[in-house]
């Protein structure tokens, strides 16, 4: 199998387990009547918990590499924090505030970031075909937002901005992903600083011990299945493959939709679910 085709494999594998993890966040959030601010630094916990032991166990001098130069500490920094952890709790509450098919649309504006980033840094203007998929992107997100009634939106005020501000952290990540401060890294190496950065920084501004809330087994097991699909492998999978194929196909993630809004269709009852399968 050649690189390519790995690397794209891979980032839409990982595209459709993100989507998958949105629409069992979006039951936890509807049935077990759970809360971003509680699920996020929990899930984070975990998955950072689980890789770390992983790395520890494997390779202890290699886990801690990253801190040792200040230039890979800093980019770790930000794509742990400003990239990964941002990125999964302004999701998540895009779903909340919406549902799954509407927080990975939402969060499926980044490949159009991407392209701007990209172009800014070549100094180029936008090409005929990339302008046309700029359009094409933004027109689907309005006729989301809005049913085609330009007069008001169909989603909540928070449920745009968290969605808008999640594919702007998402651009983050898969820019500083790459470079070379972090690219001699294992993704998963990686990822375990950024789910603990991230977990620790939710717990300390969010308080999760203070809501009073414990989960059933339902729930337990909601949140074992966000954190394998949603971080352990989403992830992982993703970032593996944007480092074998790079930025021209990072549009794979919007493969995450494929994953949520299929499961959505199933479940969904409510007019903007429906009407966002109709589309």
């Amino acid at each position: 199998m050649s690189r390519q085709c790995k690397g794209a494999l891979m980032a839409a594998g990982g595209g459709i387990c993100w989507g998958i993890s949105g629409t069992m966040g979006q039951y936890l959030f509807t049935h077990e009547a759970m809360h971003t601010t509680w699920l996020i630094p929990i899930r984070l916990s975990l998955a950072g918990l689980l890789l770390f032991a992983y790395w520890l166990v494997k390779d202890r001098k290699l886990l801690f590499a990253p801190w040792r130069q200040r230039g890979s500490a800093v980019m770790l920094v930000l794509y742990g924090v400003l990239g990964v952890s941002m990125s999964q709790f302004l999701y998540f509450l895009t779903i909340q505030f919406s549902n799954a098919a509407v927080g990975t649309i939402m969060q499926d504006l980044s490949p159009v970031m991407v392209l701007l980033v990209a172009c800014a840094a070549a100094r180029r203007k936008p090409r005929l075909y990339e302008l046309v998929s700029i359009v094409l992107a933004l027109l689907g997100v309005t006729l989301l937002t809005t049913h085609g009634d330009l007069t008001t939106f169909a989603v909540s005020p928070v449920a745009l901005i968290a969605g808008v501000g999640s594919a702007v952290c998402v651009t983050v990540y898969n820019c500083l992903g790459p470079r070379q401060e972090l690219r001699a890294y294992p993704v998963s190496l990686l990822q375990s600083w950024a789910f603990l950065m991230g977990a620790v920084l939710f717990a300390l501004t969010m308080h999760p011990w203070t809501l009073g809330y414990t989960p059933t087994l339902r729930g337990v097991g909601g949140i074992l299945f966000v954190v394998l699909f949603g971080n352990l492998l989403a992830f992982n999978l993703y970032m593996s493959g944007v480092k074998l194929i790079e930025a021209m196909l990072k549009l794979l993630r919007c493969t995450s939709f494929v994953g949520s809004a299929s499961i959505s269709s199933t479940q969904a009852r409510s007019a903007s679910g429906m009407y966002i399968m109709s589309i």
